[in-house]
């Protein structure tokens, strides 16, 4: 199908489904060889604010601070990235990698004529715009990360991972071969997207083993076999239209792109190991919540790694939210982020 005719259909596609508020807008742009559908808001001639989401999301995430972000007087980019929804999914695991993931947002910059952004981001989000930071640091003015803190492995990721599960069932390992997850989070997307959205949020939040040998076993486990006691109903923080919308998205997209980010951990540890930390020398925040399993047992820790970044100015930690953080508390998360880019 030639390219106008495409991105026509993405225009009309996505432009009438009944989530997207009338004051966004959404455009393909074309950028670093990919074309990424964004949801945009705000005054052109305002300071940029690029929102990078996270997984198994998209841009629609950022539904309840895109609005505020343009009141303030900033111009609001948020991209379904490589590999999601409508946006481009290329067809290699190495189109996957960091490098490539800080040039299509600063790509962005280029196409809308912004000289620099503040970029926030969530979950893989967060790890994409932290490394922004030092692969593109005259193109990031500000970080604010949400819910994965600032993270320099000191050895290849995998490695790692093997080191400490060994024969056990850890999500980033089970993703590293290209097929068997696709296979299963694509088997029934509702499904997967609701065990998901719930699994993660604050409200099933319980902390995990300490010990990896309590966890089932590697071989013959699935991801969603992690995911127990999940209701049947949606979380109040997520509409059936919201819902609606991810599934439609990831039906279109299906997950190799998605999972394929974790497939170039490895990769990324390569590109990254000799770049010094301190060219993240902008200003950098964190965001997350005390029922995020993804940092729920190390609260503690948190502002010593990110203070490993030479101008970090701290943290809000929301009581009650979980991984979902913007989503599931919006108004705690918009007066942590605008609380954060008033300083600027």
């Amino acid at each position: 199908m030639p390219c106008h005719s495409r991105h026509h259909g993405i225009r009309r596609q996505l432009k009438y489904f009944p989530v997207m508020p009338n004051s966004f807008q959404q455009r393909t742009i074309r950028t670093n060889g990919v074309d990424l559908v964004v949801t945009e808001a705000g005054d052109p001639s305002g300071p940029c604010v690029i929102l990078s989401h996270g997984f198994p999301e998209s841009a629609h995430s950022w539904r309840h601070q895109m609005q505020p972000l343009a009141d303030a007087g900033y111009h609001v980019l948020a991209p379904d990235q490589r590999g999601y929804g409508f946006s481009s999914l290329p067809k290699n695991v190495t189109d996957y990698g960091l490098q490539n993931l800080t040039d299509d947002l600063v790509g962005l910059l280029d196409a809308t004529g912004h000289a620099d952004a503040t970029f926030v981001g969530h979950d893989w989000g967060a790890l994409v715009v932290w490394e922004a930071g030092r692969l593109h640091p005259d193109r990031v003015n500000a970080i604010c990360a949400v819910s994965v803190p600032f993270t320099p492995w000191p050895a290849k990721p995998t490695d790692l991972f093997k080191m400490m599960f060994t024969d056990r069932f850890f999500y980033m390992l089970y993703f590293q071969e290209v097929g068997p997850a696709e296979k299963e989070l694509g088997a029934d997307i509702r499904h997967t997207m609701h065990q998901f959205m719930w699994a993660a949020s604050g409200a099933m939040y319980k902390p995990g083993p300490t010990d990896p040998s309590e966890l089932p076993p590697m071989a013959g486990t699935g991801f969603l076999d992690m995911f127990k006691d999940v209701p049947t109903h949606l979380p109040s923080w997520l509409t059936q239209e919201d819902l609606d919308y991810y599934v439609k998205q990831f039906t279109n997209s299906g997950f190799f792109g998605p999972v394929s980010w974790y497939r170039n951990l490895d990769a990324n540890y390569e590109l990254l190991k000799d770049i010094p930390i301190d060219r993240i020398s902008m200003p950098t925040f964190f965001i997350g919540g005390d029922k995020d399993a993804v940092i729920a047992s190390r609260l503690d820790t948190l502002d010593a790694v990110n203070g490993l970044t030479p101008n970090y100015k701290g943290s809000v930690i929301i009581p009650g939210a979980g991984h979902w953080t913007q989503q599931e508390m919006p108004d705690e998360f918009n007066g942590a982020l605008m609380g954060f880019l008033k300083t600027l």
